[in-house]
């Protein structure tokens, strides 16, 4: 198996998890949060993508903007236009701004993340994953790693949003 198919199959299994996450959903219900201060379906699914959209974005290097500038998704959010927030070390009144009017709005949007994601991907190669994408950090970060970054944190907050929506039809 190439490390691209790799990467193509993983980043692969989390359009069908968002879709369970999200499908069928009224605006009120992809709000509501199982707690006060509690992150939302619509949040956690806004912020995973963010946080592919924004990253991807920095990898690929070519100047391009984030899907998030380009398809103008943050009026659909309840947000302001200029904002490039991902969600990272949002309070709560911050998750609460957080507003996707439609399930369909965080799946086109996500969708979109990740078609450019699926394109990027699929044409890496084994030594394209040792090149260093972020030296803030000791050691500094390769693109492997990054990818798997993404991918684990996406996993996990797709994951999270199946276990709010089981609780809101609890």
């Amino acid at each position: 198996m190439q490390v691209s198919e790799l990467l193509v199959e993983g980043f692969g299994r989390l359009p069908d998890l968002v879709r369970g996450a999200v499908e069928g959903l009224d605006a009120e219900q992809l709000r509501w949060a199982p707690a006060p201060g509690a992150n939302s379906i619509g949040w956690l699914v806004w912020h995973l993508t963010r946080v592919q959209d924004d990253h991807i974005n920095d990898l690929l290097d070519d100047g391009s903007e984030q899907v998030w500038v380009t398809g103008a998704y943050a009026k659909r959010f309840g947000l302001d236009p200029q904002t490039h927030e991902t969600g990272y070390g949002h309070a709560p009144e911050e998750v609460a701004a957080v507003r996707p009017e439609s399930a369909e709005v965080l799946l086109e949007y996500f969708d979109a993340v990740h078609a450019r994601t699926h394109a990027y991907v699929a044409r890496l190669t084994a030594e394209d994953l040792d090149r260093i994408v972020d030296e803030r950090w000791d050691p500094p970060v390769s693109l492997g790693v990054r990818l798997v970054s993404i991918l684990d944190d996406d996993a996990q907050h797709v994951g999270q949003a199946a276990y709010v929506r089981g609780l809101l039809e609890r």
